[in-house]
């Protein structure tokens, strides 16, 4: 038998799975993938064709779950499936090749400097790797660990340095999910757990349209997520135990690792490990570390009078420590007198006298790196980038980026993340009070010109991403102006920086600052509708109303109006969205806008389709293509001829549902809107399905696939198989039907999408009774499917395009 354990990437894993293929004696791969069914979780049909593509050389990820069951299907035992599991983990953690919502291994750099907790760092990691006492079979419950204590005393270091050392030991190399919950930010509420659900969810490969709107909903789809892929979960400061309980997956090969300031003892399973401030040892193995043995060992006493004025906190000793380094010419006795002066004037932490020691690090700063620090109290977001500073500072990049640097090493701020920086509590409150001093018209300055800057950047990446009504938005930040090359770009710097814009935008709406706080609406409402993020974005908008109305921008009201419609139609709110609409359709009327009537007119048939009036829906998507007939308005007027002409389809006026798509599908090509072209091509082949144009409807489901891969799109895909399949079914091909639905089915369920339970429905009635006539109509009775919505029937546009 070959060993994976050779395997040093992707390609030569692949060309191992082909000589343990060969030594299990070449089966065919239609036998193979019968085999391989019964293994997988839960065992399901498996098509011939996926099998043949884990062989296929050039292969950027592989399923997990599918090439464990096929190493079984293949005949190999326990021990030799673990080792071929393991590789599999290995090489994907090498190649990293995932895009940004699939991506793992996001835990923040680990300290160089990293001192002491050796008797804690040993109980975590042991408690991670060793079967609890008692459990004989291994299989233990999820590991949680809960480092505990006060603020500045390493708890955050503590816990990402035992992640790296697990992840170097070999563990955990698949999945690593972290994020920092705010528990104790003094500018922010804790971060909403619902929230950071969905984007675990979307770590771990969930399309964002298919995460439930519910809390407990996603926390079911995580816990099942993790359940048998296992993975490291690190949970920076926790406000409680309610704000983490659902963080918390079920699955045994997981480990959690919180951090907090409270004690979770309420939480179901934890072990605490409570820290406290360095013994005196540590505290000088710290100062030496950062500021150099030999000064240390030069002078004794004086070290020892530096970590006692800190109070043995870490934070404290570790700036102190900074500020020796950038000093060499100072002696340590010149330091602790520095610091001995200072004690009178205490900012308190836990009782621990922290201020001398910020004050002693910013005072000895340049002033131009004073300014900069001072200015990052106004940066309301979490973290931040040297092309922000840059805006914040009036600075050029090369500046900003050294002076990052350079504060990096004064440990004033720390890198989270490659390329982005953030401030601990203690010192962002402590900029804060440097800000608050200054004169209210630079801070209003400093806000202004951070605003302009996110307004830009968001701009250029909502461009990338294909978000319309975009030409109220003109660029006029401040800076050099952000790039962005493609699609995939633009959404991965929205998914970096959509918190940082939500907060900014509330304290531009603070400041009075009205154009920006609605700006800021607009430009990441495209991206908020890809992701499917609505938990938030009710209270944006409803800003952005207000600040439009402010503003007296009457065509920035009806638009912000129009935009909260669609929040509220994509919420269920069908009220809330119909008033909404019409309102913006009056004032879109009185300013004599006519696109802007006609938008409105489209998204309140949307409405009025989801209420089931479909002759009042009709009536309104001819009203809106009257007005939409100017440049401005081509895809609108796009969007509003599909929609009719899938009404007019379940009117039963199939010929007018047909000419209206394909007007549909010209303008759309027109535009160069990719995506909604290969909607309205599917809709077409669906009409020619019904009207028993077998042929043309089999060529336009190819048509659509090949766009759907194009756009790398799993559930467009996924749909042009159903209705491939449903073609074959109704032309009596009923071998083929089969094919693609398996197809289909194992699309929907690698995006977790619950129409699969469509597609097994179609492989269980066919299976049954192979030989009965086959109607497209059959497949849309509500008595005989599951609850789902209809998945190869023709597709509508909602509000918030």
């Amino acid at each position: 038998m070959p060993d994976p354990d050779g395997a040093g990437d992707l390609g030569q894993f692949v060309g191992l799975l082909g000589e343990l293929r060969a030594w299990a004696g070449l089966p065919s791969y239609r036998m193979l993938a019968k085999r391989v069914g019964p293994f997988m979780r839960p065992a399901r049909v498996v098509s011939p064709f996926t099998v043949v593509d884990v062989f296929k050389p050039g292969r950027r990820r592989l399923d997990l779950d599918l090439v464990v069951a096929i190493v079984r299907a293949l005949g190999a035992d326990e021990p030799a499936v673990d080792r071929w599991r393991q590789a599999c983990i290995r090489v994907h953690a090498r190649a990293r090749t995932d895009g940004p919502a699939g991506e793992f291994g996001s835990l923040p750099t680990d300290l160089a400097t990293f001192t002491g907790r050796h008797e804690e760092l040993a109980r975590l990691v042991a408690a991670a790797t060793n079967p609890r006492e008692g459990d004989s079979s291994g299989a233990n419950n999820v590991v949680v660990s809960s480092i505990e204590g006060m603020a500045g005393v390493g708890k955050t270091q503590l816990a990402i340095h035992a992640a790296h050392q697990l992840l170097r030991d070999g563990h955990f190399a698949e999945i690593q999910l972290y994020v920092n919950l705010r528990g104790f930010d003094p500018d922010h509420p804790p971060a909403d757990p619902s929230a950071v659900l969905e984007a675990f969810l979307r770590q771990l490969g969930v399309a964002p349209k298919h995460i439930p709107a519910a809390r407990d909903e996603r926390a079911a789809m995580y816990r099942d997520k993790l359940r048998e892929r296992g993975g490291l979960v690190l949970l920076d400061n926790a406000a409680d135990e309610g704000q983490v309980r659902d963080l918390v997956p079920a699955g045994p090969g997981c480990l959690v690792l919180i951090t907090s300031r409270r004690s979770l003892a309420g939480l179901d399973g934890v072990d605490p490990y409570l820290i406290d401030v360095f013994s005196e040892t540590e505290s000088l193995d710290l100062l030496m570390r950062i500021a150099g043995r030999d000064r240390v060992v030069a002078e004794p006493e004086a070290a020892a009078r530096i970590v006692d004025c800190c109070d043995h906190l870490p934070l404290a000793v570790a700036l102190a420590a900074a500020r020796l380094r950038s000093r060499p010419a100072w002696s340590l006795a010149v330091m602790a007198e520095r610091l001995e002066d200072g004690c009178l004037d205490e900012m308190h932490a836990g009782g621990r006298a922290l201020t001398p020691v910020f004050d002693l690090s910013y005072r000895d700063l340049p002033e131009r790196l004073r300014r900069t620090f001072r200015l990052l109290g106004h940066h309301p977001g979490h973290d931040f980038t040297p092309s922000m500073v840059t805006a914040l500072a009036e600075v050029p990049l090369r500046e900003a980026e050294a002076a990052l640097e350079h504060l990096q090493d004064e440990n004033l701020v720390r890198q989270s993340t490659p390329g982005r920086y953030e401030l601990h509590d203690l010192v962002r409150a402590y900029a804060l009070k440097l800000a608050q001093a200054e004169p209210e018209h630079d801070a209003q300055a400093a806000l202004t010109r951070l605003a302009s800057w996110y307004v830009t950047a968001g701009h250029a990446a909502a461009t990338a991403i294909n978000t319309p009504a975009l030409l109220r938005v003109l660029p006029d930040g401040p800076g050099e102006r952000a790039q962005f090359g493609s699609y995939d770009e633009g959404l991965a710097w929205f998914d970096q920086e959509w918190q940082n814009i939500t907060a900014l935008q509330q304290a531009a709406a603070k400041a009075g600052l009205h154009r920006h706080t609605w700006q800021l609406a607009l430009v990441q409402k495209q991206f908020r509708v890809v992701r499917n993020q609505f938990d938030d974005f009710l209270a944006v908008q409803k800003l952005a109303v207000e600040a439009a109305v402010a503003s007296g921008d009457r065509a920035a009201e009806a638009l912000m109006v129009t935009g909260l419609g669609g929040v509220y139609f994509r919420t269920d709110r069908l009220d809330d969205a119909e008033r909404c609409l019409l309102e913006a359709r009056r004032i879109y009327r009185a300013i004599g806008d006519p696109t802007g009537e006609g938008s409105a007119l489209v998204d309140y048939g949307s409405v009025q389709t989801q209420r089931g009036n479909k002759d009042h829906a009709v009536s309104l998507y001819t009203r809106a293509i009257d007005l939409l007939q100017g440049p401005d308005g081509q895809r609108v007027l796009a969007i509003a001829l599909m929609n009719r002409g899938v009404i007019h389809q379940r009117l039963g006026n199939l010929a007018q549902a047909v000419a209206d798509t394909h007007l549909a599908l010209s303008a759309f090509r027109q535009v160069q809107d990719h995506r909604n072209q290969a909607m309205a091509i599917g809709n077409l082949a669906w009409f020619h399905l019904l009207a028993a144009n077998h042929r043309a409807a089999l060529d336009l489901y190819r048509d659509q696939q090949q766009l759907a891969d194009l756009l790398a799109d799993n559930l467009l895909q996924a749909n042009a198989l159903m209705g491939t399949g449903e073609t074959h079914a109704a032309a009596g091909q009923i071998d083929k039907a089969r094919h693609a639905w398996q197809e289909a089915q194992l699309l929907y369920e690698e995006i977790t999408h619950p129409w699969a339970a469509q597609a097994r429905h179609r492989l269980d009635i066919s299976r049954k009774d192979p030989t009965a006539p086959w109607t497209p109509t059959d497949w849309e009775d509500p008595e005989s499917l599951p609850p789902q919505p209809r998945n190869s029937s023709p597709t509508t546009r909602s509000p918030g395009r």
